[in-house]
């Protein structure tokens, strides 16, 4: 006999449902049950494919603990993962034992909507444990708490052994009549590749970016196409700077102006004349970071530096009075 155990807890030191889950294991192992043990927590992006691991086993533990209300984000998951991608078959032959520790309110919501997910999937749910406490030292200390767990995993072997019978519930109804079903008919073995696919960042990353350039190649073949933005050069922005700089009588100032999306440096000396160049980063006057979509925006006049520093798109130090002259000495899309 093969029983899963699934885990859906963060997996923190004190948390009793792990206590718990030990004793059950144990007293199975004594039973010569062979357990299996999956933590949620140690593989996140995992869960996806938990369902294929219900293929092998006679029966199934689903442990969730309630820190401050409902169920945990990882079992909820699991359970949809299995709607999603696990094999109704191999479900509807599965007795489920839920077991659910709070140290909060909750835990016979929790159990009961355990046994009712377990029942719409097609499963077997048996009356688990749901219980409240402090700590784990509250059930380690009382005899009759251990006694009742260990009573619920020989239950759980009994039921398996003896191939208890499930009375028909009207979740079959509901599944059948009500909720709606995947308009895309899987077999177990697709469902189980779909579900790694799923579980694969890279390949759903993939996915999106082949989204992404078919929507635009279609766009394109409609004539629906977006314009382009026009790209900008490095030796543009500097010709720009000195086909719109208008000097200030006696001022004179540094300013340094780092594109954050291309690694350079700007350089910019003004006075009666201009000298703008690339370097390294140095201090100046004013020291600046945008952006070359930001820079474009700003050549086109549509955009002014004094505006992207109130916006955030631009960061800057220094005197600031220095920084509202940027906007005087080079004017931009204005004469």
């Amino acid at each position: 006999m093969n029983i899963n155990v699934y885990y859906g807890g963060r997996g923190l030191l004190d948390d009793p449902t792990l206590f718990v889950i030990e004793r059950i294991i144990q007293v199975l192992e004594e039973l010569r049950v062979k357990v299996t043990r999956y933590n949620m927590y140690e593989d996140k992006a995992g869960i996806a494919t938990l369902p294929n691991t219900l293929k092998e086993c006679d029966g199934v533990i689903l442990a969730a603990n309630v820190e401050w209300f409902g169920m945990g984000g990882y079992m909820q998951q699991f359970l949809d993962m299995c709607w999603l991608y696990g094999d109704k078959g191999k479900i509807s032959k599965l007795y489920m034992l839920p077991v659910v520790v709070a140290t909060a309110y909750g835990e016979q919501d929790v159990e009961l909507s355990l046994r009712k997910s377990w029942d719409v999937l097609g499963g077997i749910p048996l009356h688990g444990l749901a219980l409240y406490v402090d700590s784990h030292e509250d059930i380690e200390s009382n005899a009759a708490y251990l006694g009742v767990i260990e009573k619920k995993a020989e239950d759980l072997y009994r039921s398996i052994n003896k191939k208890a019978i499930k009375l028909p519930t009207s979740s079959i109804a509901v599944k059948n009549n009500i909720i709606k079903k995947s308009s895309i008919n899987l077999t177990p073995q697709e469902s189980e590749q779909l579900s790694k696919f799923v579980a694969d960042d890279g390949y759903v990353k993939k996915q999106k970016e082949d989204i992404e350039e078919l929507a635009a190649m279609f766009k394109q073949m409609m004539g629906d196409e977006e314009p382009k933005e026009e790209i900008i050069y490095e030796d543009d922005i500097i010709e720009a700077f000195y086909t719109n700089f208008h000097p200030e009588k006696d001022f004179s100032a540094k300013y340094v102006i780092i594109i954050s999306d291309t690694g350079k440096n700007l350089i910019i000396h003004a006075g009666t004349e201009l000298k703008c160049e690339y370097g390294e980063d140095q201090e100046g006057d004013v020291k600046l970071k945008t952006s070359t979509a930001l820079m474009r925006k700003i050549f086109a006049g549509k955009q002014t530096f004094q505006k992207g520093f109130m916006s955030g798109e631009i960061t800057a130090k220094g005197n600031f009075r220095t920084l509202r002259m940027l906007d005087q000495i080079f004017r931009f899309g204005r004469k």
